[in-house]
């Protein structure tokens, strides 16, 4: 039988996914070794640094990842290596102490320009917890004309100069701005008057506690918005706020907790004017009442409610709720509250939508 050539060799093993045989496939001789790097679309890197040692092995990545401890002279390498790459996922779940002097000055800002400017195909950049400052941001704004979305959550050093090159994004659905606290309403002002606002599917800034009504208010200006997280983003934000998100029409999910100034006057808002939402999450706030609850009875739409903590909302209201809407399947609530609703009723209640307690 006649050697393979790489060609052929390529195709059969781009049918191979599965990470063990690719690695038992690179084992076989040089050629496979070599042609298996060349075909591979994904790596998980562990231990960045000896990045340099097998990174040019695979020069058509499309997805990049990496959780664990990076500088950006790794990204760099990246940069220069892989510059087909349309995912980088850097996401990591904590803050690493032994960065080098320049690089916990700067966080991955250099990092970050670079995989910019060498990796034009830029779609998905996740960087939460990575330290990203608004030069990193508006590197990736600047050349990834692609970009559909943008982890920044936990990254504290962002402020309205990133959001304003955001808002000039004409791709961009997803966006994530958790506990980025130095954005204001100016930043959220910029996002809502530039091109995003006719993208932008999903936000999140949960956590921001320099938001307020005005901020929210300017949101209103988002034709597609369809997911939005508001928790925890402090006293700031009241029923003005509240009613100015209610008139989103094109909202489908929204999370409203710890929210302790929002009232039924909202709720009422919500079930009269966001025909289109199916999950609200009201966790902790503490003003609502089973008046506003019970203003979802005839909503068309909703089918998760999450009540956790709402101290002013009773068995009679979840009873009520359940059983008049035609929508609901889901419907999360205090284990408080278990004891008082009679066994026979929370038969009933599981007969038309789950039922789940938390404690």
């Amino acid at each position: 039988m006649e050697k393979l050539g790489d060609d052929e060799l390529g195709l059969i093993i781009n049918w191979v996914h599965d990470h063990n045989d690719r690695r038992s496939i690179s084992q076989v001789c040089k050629q496979w070794l070599r042609v298996e790097g060349q075909t591979r679309l994904y790596i998980r890197v562990l231990e960045a640094e000896v990045l340099h040692n097998f990174l040019p092995r695979f020069p058509n990545l499309v997805t990049f990842q990496a959780s664990g401890l990076i500088c950006n002279a790794h990204l760099e390498c990246v940069a220069q290596t892989c510059p087909k790459i349309e995912v980088l996922n850097l996401n990591t779940r904590k803050m690493h102490d032994d960065l080098d002097e320049s690089d916990e000055l700067s966080g991955l800002n250099g990092g970050i320009h670079a995989i910019a400017n060498g990796c034009r195909e830029l779609r998905k950049v996740y960087l939460r917890r990575r330290g990203i400052g608004n030069f990193g941001v508006v590197s990736l704004l600047n050349f990834g004309k692609n970009l559909t979305e943008l982890d920044l959550g936990r990254c504290n050093r962002i402020t309205d100069q990133a959001l304003e090159a955001i808002g000039y994004a004409t791709s961009l659905c997803v966006l994530n701005l958790r506990c980025c606290w130095l954005i204001t309403d100016s930043g959220l002002a910029m996002l809502a008057n530039g091109s995003t606002a006719r993208t932008l599917k999903k936000l999140i800034i949960a956590e921001c506690e320099r938001i307020t009504d005005y901020g929210l208010s300017c949101l209103q200006q988002m034709c597609c918005l369809e997911e939005l997280n508001l928790a925890e983003c402090g006293p700031a934000v009241t029923d003005i706020g509240g009613v100015a998100v209610a008139s989103i029409p094109t909202l489908k999910w929204l999370n409203l907790s710890w929210l302790i100034n929002i009232s039924d006057v909202t709720l009422t808002a919500i079930a009269e004017h966001s025909q289109k939402l199916m999950v609200l999450d009201l966790t902790g706030c503490e003003l609502i009442t089973g008046e506003g609850v019970r203003a979802f009875v005839d909503h068309e739409s909703l089918e998760e409610l999450v009540l956790v903590s709402c101290v002013n909302v009773f068995q009679s209201d979840v009873e009520l709720l359940v059983l008049g809407s035609q929508s609901l399947k889901y419907i999360k609530l205090d284990k408080r509250l278990r004891m008082w609703i009679p066994i026979a009723t929370q038969e009933n209640i599981s007969r038309f939508c789950r039922l789940d307690w938390t404690s």
